[in-house]
């Protein structure tokens, strides 16, 4: 069994201006890199040493997951940038304030508007986490991605890993890692805990 770590950038100027934030970007705070120094000391703490990073394209990704890695000793360890880990696409809606959303579930309302409809969405994540934890040697992997996207891949485990890991109506906060138990003969994943470092 090989494990995922799949974690969510830290908080970011978007976030701070409640403005919709998927493929567009916008860089960390101070708390938000403070956040990922937590989650680094977390890893740290729990003695978890990556073989495998992976970051989404967008900024915050990519500098949260330098600083995890920072954090625990690993810079010298290699990783890839993936668009496959980016965030859902709003299409029109970018950068708009979070106001205009619409009702929970969203399903497809923002394909009108350029945007990607959820099943889409979701099936993108399972489909390119899949492929790189079913690469060669990929025993403890780390993935840097968003809030949606870290919830997708949760739904997408089914009904009762979602109630496990938040039956309890606990979120993903920034930098909230969800670790999975990946099993490369059958392609599975099972959801095993959510840990939000920052509390």
């Amino acid at each position: 069994m090989s494990k995922l770590y799949l974690m969510r950038h830290g908080q970011t100027l978007f976030n701070v201006l409640k403005r919709k934030q998927g493929w567009c970007d916008s860089p960390l705070t101070e708390l938000g890199r403070e956040q990922a120094r937590r989650a680094a000391a977390w890893f740290a703490e729990h003695d978890v040493a990556f073989d495998h990073a992976y970051s989404s394209t967008s900024e915050r990704a990519v500098d949260t997951l330098e600083l995890v890695l920072e954090g625990i000793g690993q810079t010298e360890l290699p990783y890839e940038r993936v668009k496959g880990l980016k965030e859902w696409n709003f299409g029109g809606f970018e950068g708009l304030t979070e106001d205009v959303n619409p009702p929970l579930p969203y399903g497809d309302f923002y394909v009108p508007f350029g945007g990607e409809g959820e099943m889409a969405f979701r099936e993108r994540l399972v489909t390119t986490i899949t492929a790189l934890m079913q690469r060669p040697d990929h025993e403890c992997v780390l993935m840097a991605s968003h809030g949606a996207a870290v919830a997708q891949f949760l739904r997408a485990q089914g009904a009762h890993a979602e109630a496990r890991l938040r039956g309890d109506g606990r979120r993903i906060g920034n930098c909230g890692i969800t670790v999975y138990e990946f099993d490369p003969a059958t392609a599975t994943f099972d959801a095993l805990e959510l840990i939000n470092p920052n509390g």
